[in-house]
Parts: structure tokens; sequence; C-alpha cells
């Protein structure tokens, strides 16, 4: 899973869909480890609370697209989870028409947690289930199968575990730009909404990436169980985490649709830049807006962020001559 730092922060900043082709032999999906810090946040939250992360609009069937998924996770990482059009097979679990069956003990816990876990599942999410403990990637699908102009593409079905302070509840059904643009300074996405549509369900394959400075430090950020108090007015760099977003899009052949994939990392702010991306960040965040300020969270510390992002990288430049400008 891999975040492209200057493809993604720019400045001046704008809401913009960045969408950019996939190279050729890319990977869309990123195996999660054994007991892997995201296999462990998504085990927590698909044992606890499944109901928050995974949601689908009455009457949508999403078993093409996840035919379509296992697949793409077959091709690519084939030791790590096989799929044979009925059954697949990862972390020592079997999966077949709802069915679970434990291969072999986890290399972790009690040795028995996927299982348990799928097992307290719906009978028709299991197979989802066990495509996201297998992955870091969280999926949802995009249909764009009755899209018109005045009909844009929805997102019927959410497998989110970790999503970044959004609840998959509120987004389903809803349309996909709406449910993941902000209501602030979203002119272009929106204008362009139906051309991203139809390029992202169409026969390429599409990659894009986001990013905000938070004080929440788990990949979950699910807004019933994050503190609404965030930053409480004050910015701490040993409290500040810098979360990015790798998004993909797998599209459906002849279908209309996509399956969009978010690959969430969190790492701790401190020790996450180089001075230039340092004052790269300085000067997108200095240029956003009021209203994105806001809907990142970001309007009450703004000040004391700017200030030490200027001194990460006016630091380092001095004590490492030219630094500042490269990569920039």
């Amino acid at each position: 899973m891999s975040f492209d730092f200057d493809a993604a922060v720019t400045a001046p900043f704008r809401m913009q869909p960045g969408l950019r082709r996939l190279a050729a032999g890319a990977l869309q999906l990123t195996p999660a480890g054994p007991g892997s810090r995201h296999q462990r946040e998504k085990l927590a939250v698909l044992s606890a609370f499944a109901e928050e992360a995974l949601q689908a609009a009455p009457g949508f069937d999403p078993r093409p697209a996840l035919g379509v998924l296992a697949q793409q996770a077959a091709n690519e990482h084939p030791r790590h989870f096989r799929w044979d059009g009925h059954a697949a097979e990862s972390l020592g679990v079997r999966v077949c028409e709802s069915q679970v069956q434990r291969l072999a003990s986890g290399s972790f816990g009690l040795g028995d947690e996927v299982s348990r876990c799928l097992l307290g599942l719906p009978e028709d999410w299991r197979l989802a289930g066990l495509l996201s403990l297998a992955f870091e990637e969280d999926f949802a699908i995009v249909d764009a199968s009755g899209a018109s102009d005045n009909r844009p593409a929805t997102l019927p079905w959410l497998a989110v575990a970790l999503p970044s302070h959004w609840a998959p509840r509120e987004k389903c059904g809803q349309p996909f730009i709406a449910a993941h643009a902000p209501v602030a300074d979203n002119m272009l996405l929106m204008q362009a909404a139906n051309h991203l549509m139809r390029l992202v369900t169409g026969q390429g394959r599409w990659e894009r990436f986001v990013w905000n400075v938070t004080s929440h430090p788990r990949l979950h950020a699910l807004p019933a169980h994050v503190d609404p108090g965030r930053w409480q007015g004050r910015f701490d760099p040993a409290q500040a985490w810098w979360r990015t977003e790798r998004q993909t899009f797998i599209p459906l052949p002849g279908r209309r649709q996509a399956v969009f994939t978010i690959g969430v990392q969190v790492r701790p702010l401190q020790g996450a830049l180089t001075p230039a991306q340092a004052a790269q960040l300085q000067a997108a965040v200095a240029t956003m807006s009021d209203a994105v300020l806001a809907y990142r969270s970001l309007g009450e510390v703004r000040g004391p962020l700017l200030h030490w992002l200027q001194q990460q990288a006016g630091i380092h430049a001095h004590e490492t001559p030219g630094a500042a400008s490269a990569g920039a």
C-alpha cells in the first residue's frame, strides 16, 4: 500500500478528483499479515460492532462484484488468497456459500479468531468478512448501472471497518461523489462526477490519494467510537497523526460497476515527513479555505500546525543544505 506524497499534497490546495491511471502491473490489494495492526483492528470492529461497518442497500446483489474482487485477490496474491469461483481460502479458513470451515490454527492469539469472527457475521457477509480480514483495504461497490445526468452513481454496498471519521451507514445508497466529497469547496468534484464514474466503472484502472493530519491514532475512526473533543483546542505534535489513504477502483466488465478499495495508513506525524515534505504540507494547509479546514477538523489548530511544519522544514533545511527544495 503506497501513498504518493508528491502527487497528493499540492499547493495551492484544491478539492479535486486527483484520479490517475494505475501503472501496468500495479497491485491494488495489500495482504494483512497474521496479527498485523490492520487485521487486529478489523477483527475488533467486525467482532464487536460489525453492523456499523457492513452496509447494503435493500435488494442490491453484491455477488458479482465480490467474485471479481476475490478473483483479483487470488490473481495478485495466490499464496495468500485462493478462489475457485465458489469457495475462498485464506488465513487458515475456507468460506463456501456462507459456510465457514477452519482449516488450520492461526498464528496469533488462540488461533481461531478469524473463524469465530466470520461465524458471528450474517451468512451473506462471510465472504466479504474474509476478504476484509485477509487484506488491509476496505471495500465498497460503486454502481453506475442506472446512472444518468440526473441520476448519479451510488454506493449500494460497503464493507468498511476502518473509515476516516465517517459512518458507512450514512453513505450506503448515497451518490458516490456526495458521499466522499466534503460540502466544502467541492465544486470541481461535483462538476466532474458523471465523467469520473464513467472512468472508474469502465475498462481502465484508477487510483487516487487522500490525506489529513488528525489527533486520532487508530486506523478505525468510526464516529461513534472517536472522542468528539478531537484536538481539545491545542496542537501537540506528539499527539498528532499523519493519516493517508490510497483508493483504487476494480471495474466489473460489462456491468458499469466497480469495487472501490480504501487502504488506510496512520503514522505519528513526528518522524513521518522529510524536510521537503514538511514544507510541501505547510504550503498545502496554508492555502486551505476555512470551510475545508473546518471539514478536516484543522481550523482550531491551523496556526500552531503551520508553525510546527515551518520549523520542521526550516530547521532541517538549515542542518542539511538544499533539503528544503529537494523533491518539492
